[in-house]
């Protein structure tokens, strides 16, 4: 069950996301951005926590669940190291994702070249 419910709201997830794309004039930076922000600011009302404790990685994979562990980190380092916790919490706690993308899309661009594709 776990991973029929890890499908099911990581599908949801996914499905929201492309409605925006299809049915609204927004760009897809802006909908990424704005996964980032509702995964931080359903972290700071309870109720992106409690989704992870139901679907696991559903919940943590797509954008929502990166503003989420940007709050989580945000919030524990307010708890141990005070104000400035606020400034350095979410960079420690997505140190790994973060480096593992600046290092692979390193990898990819020197591995491929950029060509112009024509139609």
């Amino acid at each position: 069950m776990d991973y029929l419910w890890a499908f099911l709201v990581g599908g949801t997830i996914c499905l929201i996301g492309q409605l925006l794309i299809d049915l609204t004039k927004l760009s897809p930076a802006r909908i990424l951005v704005s996964f980032v922000v509702a995964g931080v600011f359903l972290s700071a009302i309870g109720w992106y926590g409690a989704l992870v404790e139901f679907a696991g990685a559903g919940a943590t994979v797509p954008l929502t669940g990166f503003g989420y562990l940007l709050a989580e980190g945000v919030k524990k380092a307010v708890q141990t190291d005070g104000l400035i916790g606020a400034l350095t919490g979410g960079f420690t706690a997505a140190s790994c994702g973060l480096a593992t993308v600046m290092i692979l899309g390193l990898l990819v661009s020197l591995l491929f070249k950029r060509g112009d594709r024509v139609s």
